[in-house]
C-alpha cells in the first residue's frame, strides 16, 4: 500500500498527518459470518469445530461500539467475557493520580473482560474504543456452561492465565532495558498484530490513534523519554511517524535495538 501522504489531509504547518484512510473501520454489523470468522481466530476457541463454535455465537449476544466509548470500567465487577470482532480498542489502568496507563491495545479475534470464577471479581482495566468497533458478548452463567460443556477451551484458559503471569514477571526483567529498546520492541509488536505491508514490501505502517503517553503506558516509561526514543530512531532511518501513523522502516534494524 502507498504511504505517500495526502495534501488534503496535511494540516497547515506541514505536520505530517495520516498518509492513508484506514480499512478497519467502517459503520460495522456483527454479521454471522463476521462472527463465525472472528470466533476461529480466537485463540480460546482454536481447538474447536465449525458445529461447536455455532453454538458458541448463538449464546453471544453483539453490540456497535463508537470511538470513546468506554465497555468497561477499572474496578468495575467482572460480568461479562468479551471477544472484539472488529475495530480497535485500548486497555488503560488508571494511576492513584488520575494519569491513564495503557496496558494494551486490542484488535479483532481478541478476548478480554472476566468473570469472578477465573479470578478476576473486578476488571483491572479500563477498556475504551479507538474506532467503530463490533464486539461479541457472553454473561457469566453462559460463560461457565461454555467452560463445563467444551474442554479444550477450560485448557486453553488455563494456559492463557499462566501466559499472563509469566508475561508479568518478563515485564518486571524487561524495566532494566533501555526506553530506546522497549519502544523498539513494543513497534515491532504493534507492527506484526495491526500493521500494514507497503506495496513494495519494504516498511510496514502502524495506523493506531495513539499519543506518546499511551506508548509510555505500554513501555513502562514517560512520554518525554518515548520521544527521544522516537527521535533517535527517525534520526538513524528506522522509523517514520506522524499524526496517528509510524511507519517502520529498517525491520533489521529495528530487531537488532530491541534486542
Amino acid at each position: 500500500m502507498s504511504t505517500q501522504t495526502n495534501p488534503a489531509i496535511d494540516p497547515p504547518g506541514g505536520r505530517r498527518a495520516i498518509p492513508v484512510r484506514t480499512s478497519y473501520a467502517p459503520s460495522h454489523t456483527c454479521s454471522p459470518a463476521l462472527r463465525m470468522r472472528v470466533l476461529r481466530q480466537t485463540p480460546l476457541f482454536a481447538e474447536l469445530s465449525d458445529a461447536e463454535l455455532r453454538s458458541i455465537d448463538e449464546r453471544m449476544t453483539n453490540f456497535h461500539a463508537d470511538p470513546t466509548d468506554v465497555i468497561h470500567r477499572q474496578g468495575e465487577r467482572a460480568q461479562h467475557f468479551y471477544v472484539l470482532a472488529a475495530g480497535r480498542m485500548k486497555a488503560y489502568r488508571t494511576s492513584p493520580e488520575g494519569q491513564q496507563v495503557v496496558v494494551d491495545l486490542l484488535g479483532s479475534g481478541d478476548a478480554f473482560g472476566g468473570v469472578d470464577s477465573v479470578g478476576r471479581a473486578a476488571h483491572a482495566e479500563t477498556v475504551e474504543a479507538l474506532t467503530t468497533a463490533c464486539v461479541l458478548r457472553i454473561d457469566a452463567d453462559g460463560f461457565h456452561r461454555i467452560l463445563r460443556e467444551f474442554p479444550p477451551v477450560a485448557l486453553r484458559l488455563i494456559d492463557d492465565l499462566a501466559d499472563q503471569l509469566l508475561e508479568s514477571r518478563e515485564a518486571v526483567t524487561q524495566r532494566s532495558t533501555t526506553v530506546t529498546q522497549r519502544v523498539a520492541a513494543t513497534l515491532l509488536r504493534l507492527a506484526a498484530k495491526f500493521g500494514e505491508r507497503d506495496d513494495d514490501g519494504a516498511g510496514i505502517l502502524i495506523q493506531l490513534p495513539l499519543t506518546r503517553a499511551d506508548l509510555a503506558g505500554i513501555t513502562g516509561s514517560t512520554p518525554e523519554s518515548v520521544s527521544r526514543a522516537m527521535s533517535r530512531m527517525r534520526t538513524a532511518g528506522l522509523v517514520e511517524s506522524g499524526r496517528r501513523w509510524t511507519r517502520l522502516v529498517d525491520l533489521a534494524g529495528l530487531r537488532d535495538l530491541a534486542d
